[in-house]
C-alpha cells in the first residue's frame, strides 16, 4: 500500500466520527477519483479492519433501530441511545454509501472497463 493511501483510512475514520455529529462530508467515490486510487488499494481497503468496523457499525445501528427487549438490544440502547432513530437511519445509510462507493470504484477500475458516466 502506498504512503498516501494511508491518509484515506484516516479520512474515512474521521468521516465516520463526523457522521455521528450530523456532518456527512465524504463522497467516497469522488474522493477516490480525486486521489487516483488504484483498484488494488481499494480492494485492500474493502478487506481492511476499517471496512469491517463500518459493517459492524451498520449492523449495530440497524439492530438499534429495530429495537427489542433482549440483552443485545439493551446494550445497543446504552451505546446508541443518545442518537435519535431517524438520525441513526441517516448514519447507517451514509456508512452504506461509503462501502457502496468503494465497491463501485473497484468494479469501475477493472481492466478493460471504462467508468460509467
Amino acid at each position: 500500500m502506498s504512503q498516501y493511501f494511508e491518509e484515506v483510512y484516516f479520512d474515512v475514520e474521521k468521516a465516520i466520527e463526523l457522521a455521528f455529529d450530523k456532518k456527512f462530508v465524504l463522497n467516497f467515490y469522488e474522493y477516490l477519483k480525486l486521489k487516483g486510487a488504484k483498484k488494488v488499494e481499494v480492494d485492500q481497503f474493502l478487506n481492511s479492519s476499517t471496512a469491517e468496523e463500518i459493517v459492524t457499525t451498520i449492523k449495530d445501528l440497524q439492530e438499534y433501530i429495530k429495537g427489542g427487549k433482549d440483552n443485545l438490544h439493551s446494550q445497543l440502547r446504552e451505546g446508541y441511545g443518545h442518537i435519535p432513530k431517524p438520525q441513526a437511519r441517516k448514519i447507517s445509510t451514509y456508512l452504506e454509501s461509503i462501502l457502496h462507493d468503494a465497491y463501485k470504484y473497484s468494479n469501475d477500475r477493472k481492466r478493460g472497463r471504462k467508468p460509467s458516466k
